[in-house]
């Protein structure tokens, strides 16, 4: 039984980074349009930023977790201003083929710089230790990275749904000139969209930090997953992606305790028979 907690814990932590990249991901493609291929390096510089802000100027754990979003947000922003903006009235196929280029510059940068082998990253010292239940023994970190993932998961749910910053974000994507017309700063809202969803990104890399080692790699191993974890949920569905990113974290543990070897295709088969199924994703809305 303490095995079987352990790979449902292990997969639930998974199914957390799953959910907050896959929200990113919804984020940007929901309200732009843009398949962003550069997430993964995104969420590698998040990592990065934290070991950096701690290495070279002794910045801890919490406040990096405020300030590396911050920094690869408003890089984000700067790819956004630069780069994709040229890119919107063009077919969403060019986005795609930008932000992959833009992924293999980065992570080919932080590979010459810092090499291949990863990093560690101290937990920090507030969160250290554990809770010894009568079931498994569960990490103090571990449990807080879950329930922040969820709170920050839930808390965006939140703005884009349930808010009025929210109603016009999705009234700039759906009919970007009529909102114009009705006094909506389209252009800057998309900047913001963008940036926000970087951030998300860095997000989960510093909550990554801890636990994996920090290294260059960390985000394309990932990137493949996250993608499947959107397209089940479906492309754009901001709660979809939520969900069913817990979930499959979840549904990827068990599948470590019953059958290791399927661990690391059972995603890959779920989204194969929800496509053949419901092409759409399991909360998405046929266009």
């Amino acid at each position: 039984m303490q095995a079987l907690f352990g790979q449902l814990l292990l997969g639930l932590i998974n199914g957390s980074f799953y959910a907050l990249l896959s929200l990113g991901l919804a984020i940007i493609f929901g309200l732009l349009d843009i398949v962003n291929f550069a997430h993964g390096t995104l969420y590698m510089m998040g990592a990065f930023a934290a070991y950096l802000l701690l290495s070279e100027f002794q910045v801890g754990f919490f406040p990096a977790l405020f300030l590396a979003p911050a920094a690869v947000g408003l890089f984000g922003i700067v790819v956004e201003r630069t780069m994709l903006r040229r890119l919107y009235r063009l077919d969403s196929l060019y986005g795609l083929l930008l932000t992959f280029g833009l992924a293999l510059i980065i992570e080919g940068l932080f590979h010459h710089r810092y090499g291949n082998s990863g990093t560690p990253y101290p937990v920090p010292e507030l969160l250290r230790g554990g809770l010894a239940l009568p079931f498994m023994y569960l990490p103090l970190y571990r449990a807080f990275a879950v329930v922040t993932a969820a709170l920050v998961c839930f808390g965006a749910w939140l703005v884009i749904e349930r808010t009025r910053l929210g109603s016009y974000l999705r009234a700039g994507t759906e009919n970007p000139r009529l909102s114009q017309a009705f006094g909506l700063n389209v252009p800057l809202m998309r900047t913001l969209t963008y940036g926000f969803g970087s951030a998300l990104a860095a997000f989960a890399g510093v909550m990554a930090a801890p636990i994996y080692q920090v290294s260059p790699a960390m985000g394309s191993n990932l990137v493949i997953v996250v993608f499947a974890v959107v397209v089940i949920g479906g492309m754009g569905s901001i709660a979809g992606s939520i969900l069913t990113g817990l979930g499959l974290g979840v549904v990827e543990g068990l599948t470590r305790y019953l059958y290791p070897e399927a661990s690391s295709v059972v995603v890959f088969l779920v989204m194969a028979g929800v496509l053949l199924l419901r092409p759409a994703g399991l909360f998405g809305r046929t266009r």
